[in-house]
């Protein structure tokens, strides 16, 4: 079979498992070619590992971009995340119109808010910028405190309920992408997972796993891109949810049982075997299980 190959639109921190550094392990363990465009470089990711460099890369995404247009690359999804600078969401909607074709995935990870509120070094009009690209995808995956700033409403924390939650599918799916994937759902402090909604069909999912308490950075990353590897490998939308869900709650569990700092990411390299196992790539008699 013909390798599928990505092209990864993300920072990259050096120290602090997020971003690049989680994104490419992951999509390769899959099967998948990960070609990377770095939004920006830092010393380590923003939270709470002291002051960190930042450099950003704006002014390289049109070259990269032309140099590979000059080499004809093709890629079956183009995936984007946290954005260095307002001028980056248009770099980045030219980018998707330079490489897309009718059987290229868009991906939009709308990486700019989380617990109500934004990031430090995202601002009201980045909100706007990541709303105009998330119309460009086929596919948006925003956390719940994204989705409120994407529809330009109050975000509130849960429980939540079915009738809320599949409205701001819908409503979200009004934006312009034909699947959306909402992440940090839950209905019972008990579990926590994620929603799906698929435009065409009408279909809502859900998938969940027991939740794992604490704060963990990088498992947003670590979400998309086991999203990613499921659907690419040909699993349907609810399947790959799943499969996301469990990966990144497993890596949750497993670095919280270690008692590591929750500030260095997650432990998700001990569960690629068993990852790769349900993409189908490994035989289960020839690995050691890691739960």
């Amino acid at each position: 079979m013909r390798q599928k190959r990505v092209a990864a639109i993300h920072d990259i921190s050096g120290f602090g498992k997020c971003s690049l550094t989680v994104i490419l392990p992951v999509l390769s363990a899959a099967g998948i070619e990960a070609s990377a465009i770095p939004t920006a470089v830092l010393s380590s990711h923003t939270g709470g590992l002291g002051k960190c460099t930042y450099r950003d890369l704006t002014g390289d995404l049109r070259a990269f971009a032309e140099h590979w247009k000059s080499l004809d690359l093709r890629f079956d999804a183009l995936y984007s995340g946290f954005l260095g600078s307002e001028e980056q969401a248009e770099i980045v909607g030219d980018i998707f119109d330079q490489f897309r074709t009718s059987e290229t995935l868009v991906m939009v990870d709308p990486v700019m808010a989380d617990n109500g509120k934004l990031y430090a070094s995202c601002t009201p009009q980045t909100a706007k910028r990541m709303k105009q690209l998330c119309a460009k995808a086929d596919l948006i995956v925003p956390n719940l405190t994204e989705a409120a700033f994407l529809l330009g409403e109050e975000f509130y924390d849960g429980p939540y309920d079915r009738p809320y939650i599949e409205n701001l599918l819908e409503r979200l799916s009004e934006l312009g992408p034909r699947q959306v994937v909402l992440t940090g759902v839950w209905f019972s402090p008990s579990l926590l997972g994620a929603a799906g909604y698929d435009k065409a069909t009408g279909r809502v999912s859900y998938a969940f796993s027991p939740r794992v308490e604490g704060y963990y950075h990088g498992t947003g990353d670590l979400f998309g891109s086991a999203l990613l590897s499921g659907l690419l490998n040909g699993m349907p939308l609810k399947n790959a949810m799943q499969l996301a869900v469990d990966f990144t709650c497993g890596s949750i569990r497993r670095t919280r049982e270690s008692g590591n700092d929750q500030r260095y990411g997650v432990n998700f390299e001990a569960g690629l075997p068993r990852f790769m196992e349900e993409l189908g790539l490994l035989c289960p008699t020839n690995i050691r299980m890691v739960r």
